[in-house]
């Protein structure tokens, strides 16, 4: 049986599960993090993990849970709902997104490690993301099928247009084969211009 703690107990070993998480997820990975390295910093065993989290992947989500509020401000209110023109509001989301997959190292890891990406996809409790206010897939999801609905994007199914958007954001992980690395930004900016322009019916 696992040890009993008390509240304040809970708490501080949660934050420094948290904090550990987010040192090792983002340097060594998910498969290569341990048990026995996650919970070194509490001084306590480390089957008393599952008192906390049920795997690691669940710690993992928890992180990018914690984030998603911050994220949906600088991805979706600061860029996508910052303007009404739907092209120019795809043109900054696509920015602001890319730009967020390279300053944040979490997601940043998920997005260049797709293995990982799936065994904490696999972990996903989908009414409790469904539900989270600060959700930024569901923000996206529900600006397409609104904007679908006014006639402002093209004639595809809202998961389709979502599916194009995201092709874009994978770009970053094959930029070194893209040929000279100072022409990446010029053919980053083309391929956001044309997809925008290809989402988006003209406004009149």
């Amino acid at each position: 049986m696992p040890p009993a703690f008390t509240a304040q107990e809970k708490a501080r070993i949660t934050a420094l599960l948290l904090e550990t998480g987010q040192k090792l997820f983002t340097s060594q990975g998910l498969r290569k993090t341990s048990l026995e390295e996650l919970m070194a910093p509490t001084g306590v065993a480390k089957s008393s993990f599952y008192v906390f989290f049920d795997s690691k992947e669940a710690l993992y989500l928890e992180l990018m849970l914690q984030q998603s509020g911050e994220v949906t401000r600088r991805v979706i209110d600061g860029a996508l709902l910052s303007t009404d023109d739907t092209r120019e509001g795809l043109r900054r989301f696509l920015h602001a997104t890319i730009e967020e997959l390279s300053a944040n190292p979490l997601w940043r890891r998920l997005m260049t490690h797709p293995e990982e990406m799936q065994a904490v996809a696999r972990k996903l409790d989908p009414e409790r993301v469904a539900a989270m206010p600060d959700n930024p897939a569901t923000a996206l999801t529900e600006y397409v099928a609104a904007h679908k609905d006014r006639g402002d994007l093209v004639a595809a199914e809202p998961a389709v247009i979502i599916g194009v958007l995201q092709c874009v954001l994978l770009v970053p992980m094959f930029a070194e084969r893209l040929g000279d690395p100072v022409l990446y930004p010029k053919i980053l900016d083309l391929l956001i211009e044309i997809v925008a322009a290809g989402l988006a019916r003209r406004n009149e």
